[in-house]
């Protein structure tokens, strides 16, 4: 497996942070892009949330009329359908 390309950027970061990971020998590269990665896929999360906001909202009204396909079989632990 290869690496994924890196990119030298620049950062603004407090001072005294920077300072308190340096003296404790933390890779400030590794957690900017590990916390990058997590911003980027959250962003991505509510972006798909909001752009398929419509289908929810048609499929919890589908629900709403219908009951749910599945509620014959669907049932919670010591219920009629529920099997080990």
């Amino acid at each position: 497996m290869t690496p994924a390309p890196r990119r030298k950027t620049s950062l603004t970061l407090d001072a005294a942070a920077l300072a308190d990971a340096r003296e404790l020998g933390i890779n400030v590269s590794a957690v900017a892009d590990q916390a990058l990665r997590h911003a980027v896929a959250e962003a991505r999360h509510r972006h798909w949330l909001k752009d398929n906001a419509e289908a929810f909202a048609a499929q919890a009204d589908w629900h709403e009329r219908h009951g749910h396909p599945l509620a014959e079989i669907i049932a919670a632990p010591g219920g009629a359908t529920w099997s080990r």
